[in-house]
């Protein structure tokens, strides 16, 4: 397992599994076929690349190991290791929370004025809910999804994705489940759909009314 891990990680890393390594294989052996594994080896070595080619990618890929990778590995300080731990728990977890700040916590708080809370892990399964706002005994339920630039057209798919977990969260929480999409503007994130802070407005004074 541990070799398997190595020989992937290094073949990835120099994308000698890539199309312009091995051709588009993908799409190759749906070309040829097969039946079965020899097929698809006789196709491959005569159309695409002979079996030398394989073996030098291979004998390239043993440098990158013995030669490059293993260097690397000896530089490995006791310290370089502490001090990786240390930035993957302490600062890019306290990054990702800032993060979640600016496009959540910031924005939809002072916004309407209300706490909103990480929602239970279980709600995530239940619900694919991501945060929860509390009015009284009602729950509404959010879900934010990164939104790449030119996406919008896609009618924010999600709602129908999970149309029937949301609508257990209603009958469960009282509450309705609202998508809140962001994308970057700079370094910035920004919520895409800016329609939902009134939908969510009227939902909070909803559910206030009926408590």
């Amino acid at each position: 397992m541990a070799k398997e891990w190595i020989l992937n990680q290094a073949m990835n890393r120099w994308g000698l599994n890539k199309k312009r390594c091995v051709g588009p294989v993908s799409a190759l052996i749906r070309e040829c076929r097969p039946k079965e594994r020899e097929e698809w080896e006789k196709f491959y070595f005569l159309k695409v690349y002979p079996r030398e080619h394989l073996e030098e990618l291979g004998k390239k890929l043993f440098v990158k190991i013995t030669e490059v990778i293993q260097h690397e590995v000896q530089e490995v300080t006791q310290e370089d290791c502490i001090e990786y731990i240390r930035t993957v728990v302490i600062d890019r977890t306290y990054d990702g929370y800032v993060n979640e700040i600016e496009t959540i916590y910031g924005r939809l708080e002072s916004e309407l004025a209300i706490k909103i809370e990480p929602a239970p892990d279980e709600w995530d399964r239940l619900y694919n809910v991501d945060f929860f706002i509390a009015v009284g005994e009602k729950r509404i339920g959010l879900q934010i999804k990164p939104l790449s630039f030119g996406q919008a057209s896609e009618s924010y798919k999600w709602e129908k994705i999970h149309t029937r977990t949301h609508q257990r969260f209603l009958e469960t929480h009282g509450g309705k489940v609202f998508t809140v999409y962001s994308t970057r503007e700079g370094r910035r994130k920004v919520i895409v759909n800016k329609e939902v802070i009134a939908e969510l407005q009227a939902e909070i004074v909803r559910l206030a009314g009926s408590t």
